[in-house]
């Protein structure tokens, strides 16, 4: 398996599944969706930890909401980087009106274009 430096993790959180997708660094860097995994914290311990296994630095990224305050708690307790982003603040594109969790993921870790 080859190991990379460091990469980027969107989050699209909600109460019983968290989507994850993931952006290698650099402008050849690919990204990925990951899929949906379950919001309790071993789950997304477990997530964590697969990951840094793989890459030295890893930065988290989820939009703000209600189910965000333990995750970025339990982020930050297992010695990663952790942004929250403010729901308005984050670009949207004029056709990109409809929610879906794999787009709201995959734009988190890549950040705004």
């Amino acid at each position: 398996m080859k190991q990379y430096s460091e990469a980027f993790v969107g989050l699209d959180t909600a109460r019983k599944k968290h989507a994850v997708a993931i952006a290698d660094v650099g402008r050849e860097g690919e990204m990925r969706y990951l899929g949906e995994i379950d919001s309790s914290p071993a789950a997304v311990e477990r997530m964590m930890r697969r990951l840094a296994g793989r890459y030295e630095e890893l930065y988290f990224c989820y939009e703000a909401g209600p189910t965000g305050c333990g995750l970025y708690r339990q982020v930050r307790a297992l010695v990663h980087d952790c942004t929250v982003v403010a729901p308005s603040l984050i670009p949207k594109k004029p056709g990109e009106r409809v929610k879906t969790n794999r787009r709201d993921a995959c734009g988190m870790a890549v950040g705004p274009a």
